[in-house]
């Protein structure tokens, strides 16, 4: 047919639709008769529906098939599509589809490659395998003789040659090397090829050899020539090695001895530790402790006549020590004569109260420390250091007069070299100076009697010399050898006598002290100071106290981190008789305990926490009873308890009003201090005092802003004082009023029951006889039936010939009306008494 009948128009035409939905093409139809007909044929697209809110998903055209592995064939490209005709959708498909292919054209690539560098990796494998063979055959001799002449020692002798267990490193398993395909095995290849591509979004992996890991470069594989194939590690070469060594010299080898050990064994110790020590089993001294009869476990403690016979049973040297040997035993150690250097004298001031020993101390080192002391007496002891014209140093101790510091007295006389008893000239001896007299001599000490105020009218020395002889106290100026001198403090007379006496006493008692040497001090004070916290005021018995040195006191322990001396001014040492101040406790030591400078810190904490322990068993420990302290008890269970919570600026005030407020106790009532401690008033004490409605006593001591609050809230009483006289003396009446009044009864009547009579409908007159005293309306009577008391009741009524009267005497007969009670009976006695309240007092 021509041209014009392809052209010519037909009578059909194509559906018109917007979205191209349909592609239209024409069919050639030949009919019988040799004519034909062209068709129209439509061909509709699949329409996609997705779910809603999800993307549809790509038509994805199936991959071509791969072409044939000997001659590649490219495969034919598809007619291109303009693509203004196709939709959004079509050229998503069309983008994606086309990405496919090229990475499954890429993959194909790379398996390819692959492949070939496998082939190649066999083959030179294969080759290097025949070439180490070969060189092997060639030359056996020089592998066998080298090792040999290498190991010849020095003196000839040729030790048998070391034999080491081949190690073949491990290899990744290589395929087979791809030979030559044959005719019928070249369809099936293909045909798996097919299959592979067919899902190329699930690829199969390869667990002999990972494809996904070939492609990494890891520094192992870069540095290694194996091509990344895992070596022998070094622990394991080790173990060859030892392994080969004793197979070696298995045979030659002897069994070494056991070591004897020195085992160090406590009181009481587990058998773990005590295996510890001895470097054993656990269990093999399990075994030995059930041979001998002690079912024990690994974690129960032994004494130590158990572990030394563990210990010599096992063949090792025991040394047993006790716990006291960690403590510090002073007077073991002794300093060589040759040592000792003098030092200045330790001097004590001691009297009663108000009798001028502060203002005598004030009067020597040019200072008022009187003034500043509350009520006008010392109730701290101070330690000073006063310099001489002569320039020689006397180091002196100021102790309270008042009765409730007597341990501080007994502290000052034990430390002390030289005590000077200051008495009154117009005052005499009093309670306080005779018990100074008395702590001086328990210490062995000299004394010297400074007889003070001898310019205050009424001043009389001699009567206080002559006083002194009843305590067997001689002066020199009575022929005894006790030094006496008389001053006045106020008008600073016989002061340079007084020095000259001291310094003449300290020279014929010729003090030393070794200074090179770790330091040990006496604690005169202490205290929890809000800024530096815990203080402790310090004198130096020997040695030198230096900055840093690491020391032990009592059972606290700390580092010096500050000296500081009685003027106030920071010290870097501190020598022999120097009193000091110490900054750089963990707690606040007690008055009186040693201070030693150790070695390390360790060894300060052990000895602290030792101590600790023992005065915990000391407080927790159970009297034994007997048949004394069980009646204290019976009576301590009876009598009321005075709760009380102290707080005190120091530790030696707070040790003074604990003693004076026990001496408060009587059988009655007890005082029961719940907390004494050093330093302000915080909320831990607020809370203490008000779960045990306790009064809180603040001695020169003040409560923190939230304490003080919590006080508020919880209504805790507070009670502030300064003077211990008068905490003493408040306390005192406190206490006497929890017990209320005292009910004293006095008798003072008698009466015998004659004859009971009726009176009223319900009531019984009882008609008496008055043996003794008097009778009188309205007083309590005791109604008694042969000794024993029937009732305690009062008299009603009171009556005598019918006549109501408000008293009757001895020797007269009456009629009474009992209240509360018709119990009476001719026979009985009655007992008049009256009862009187009064203040109780302690």
């Amino acid at each position: 047919m021509s041209d014009d009948t392809n052209n010519k128009p037909t009578l059909t035409r194509k559906p018109l639709n917007m979205s191209r939905s349909v592609e239209a093409g024409e069919v050639k139809q030949t009919v019988s008769h040799g004519r034909t007909n062209k068709v129209v044929v439509e061909v509709k697209r699949k329409k996609l529906v997705g779910k809603p809110g999800f993307a549809p998903e790509p038509e994805v055209a199936p991959p071509p098939p791969p072409p044939p592995p000997a001659a590649p064939v490219a495969a034919p490209k598809p007619k291109p599509v303009a693509d203004d005709m196709l939709t959004r959708q079509e050229r998503q498909a069309k983008l994606l589809r086309e990405a496919e292919e090229a990475r499954l054209a890429m993959l194909e690539d790379t398996r390819r490659r692959e492949d070939e560098a496998r082939a190649r990796a066999a083959e030179d494998e294969k080759r290097r395998a025949e070439d180490n063979r070969k060189a092997e055959e060639a030359a056996p001799a020089v592998v066998r003789h080298e090792p040999e002449a290498e190991e010849r020692n020095d003196d000839g002798a040729t030790p048998p040659p070391r034999r080491f267990t081949p190690v073949e490193p491990p290899r990744r398993p290589q395929p087979a090397a791809p030979a030559a395909v044959a005719p019928a095995a070249a369809p099936v290849e293909r045909e798996r090829e097919r299959e592979e591509k067919k899902a190329p979004h699930r690829p199969t992996r390869d667990r002999t050899n990972d494809r996904r890991q070939s492609g990494k470069l890891t520094v192992t594989r870069a540095l290694d020539d194996d091509e990344g194939a895992r070596a022998r590690s070094l622990a394991a070469l080790k173990r060859a090695r030892e392994k080969e060594k004793r197979l070696h010299g298995g045979g030659n080898r002897q069994a070494q001895p056991k070591q004897a050990r020195d085992v160090t064994v406590p009181e009481v110790i587990t058998v773990q530790e005590l295996a510890n020590r001895m470097a054993e089993k656990g269990s093999d001294l399990v075994k030995a402790l059930f041979k001998m009869g002690m079912p024990v476990t690994i974690n129960e403690t032994i004494d130590a006549d158990t572990a030394e016979l563990l210990v010599e049973e096992f063949g090792h040297n025991i040394t047993r020590v006790s716990d006291a040997d960690v403590d510090i035993v002073h007077e073991e150690d002794v300093d060589a004569p040759e040592t000792l250097k003098s030092r200045p004298p330790v001097v004590t001031v001691m009297g009663h109260v108000d009798h001028g020993k502060t203002s005598l101390l004030d009067a020597l080192r040019g200072a008022n420390v009187a003034s500043g002391e509350a009520g006008g007496i010392t109730q701290h002891i101070g330690a000073y250091q006063v310099k001489t014209k002569d320039g020689s140093l006397i180091t002196f101790l100021d102790t309270p007069g008042h009765e409730a510091f007597t341990q501080m007295r007994q502290r000052g006389a034990s430390v002390t070299d030289i005590v000077i008893l200051v008495v009154a000239a117009d005052d005499g001896l009093m309670p306080q100076t005779i018990e100074a007299i008395k702590h001086a001599k328990a210490a062995n000490v000299p004394m010297i009697v400074a007889i003070n105020k001898i310019d205050k009218e009424g001043a009389n020395p001699q009567r206080v010399r002559e006083r002194l002889l009843e305590h067997e106290v001689i002066v020199e100026k009575m022929g005894g050898d006790v030094q006496d001198v008389e001053v006045s403090a106020l008008k600073k007379t016989g002061l340079d006598d007084l020095l000259d006496k001291l310094a003449l006493q300290a020279e014929l008692m010729e003090l030393k002290a070794n200074p090179d040497r770790a330091a040990e001090a006496v604690v005169v004070e202490a205290q929890l100071d809000k800024g530096r916290g815990a203080v402790a005021t310090v004198l130096v018995k020997r040695g030198t106290l230096k900055r840093g040195d690491i020391f032990v006191v009592g059972s606290e322990s700390g580092k010096v981190r500050a000296l500081v001396n009685d003027k106030g001014q920071q010290v870097p040492q501190a020598g022999p008789a120097t009193p000091v101040e110490v900054l750089g406790l963990t707690g606040v030591p007690s008055a009186g305990d040693v201070l030693t400078v150790v070695e390390n810190e360790a060894r300060a904490r052990e000895v602290a926490l030792y101590r600790k322990e023992q005065s915990t068993k000391v407080r927790t420990a159970q009297v034994t009873p007997n048949l004394e302290n069980l009646f204290d008890n019976l009576s301590a269970t009876r009598a009321k308890e005075y709760p009380v919570v102290i707080k005190g600026d120091v530790q030696g005030s707070v040790e003074a009003i604990v003693t004076a407020l026990t001496n408060l106790s009587t059988d009655e009532i007890k005082v029961r201090v719940l907390l004494a401690g050093v330093g302000g008033i915080t909320e831990s004490d607020m809370l203490l005092a008000a779960a045990s409605n306790a009064p809180l006593i603040g001695f020169n001591v003040r409560p923190n802003s939230k304490a003080a609050a919590l006080a508020k809230r919880d209504k805790v009483r507070l009670k502030y004082f300064d003077v211990i006289y008068h905490l003493t003396a408040d306390i005192a009446k406190e206490m006497a009023g929890e017990l209320g009044p005292e009910i004293i009864e006095t008798v003072v009547g008698r009466a015998e029951v004659k004859d009971v009579f009726s009176a009223g409908k319900r009531d019984k007159a009882a008609g008496l006889l008055v043996v003794e005293g008097y009778i009188r309306k309205g007083l309590s009577t005791r109604l008694t039936r042969e000794d024993v008391i029937v009732s305690k009741t009062t008299i009603a009524s009171l009556r005598r010939f019918k006549d109501n009267v408000d008293e009757v005497r001895a020797g007269l007969e009456c009629g009474v009306v009992l209240a509360d009670t018709n119990d009476v009976k001719a026979g009985d006695m009655l007992e008049i008494f009256e009862v009187e309240e009064r203040e109780r007092t302690l």
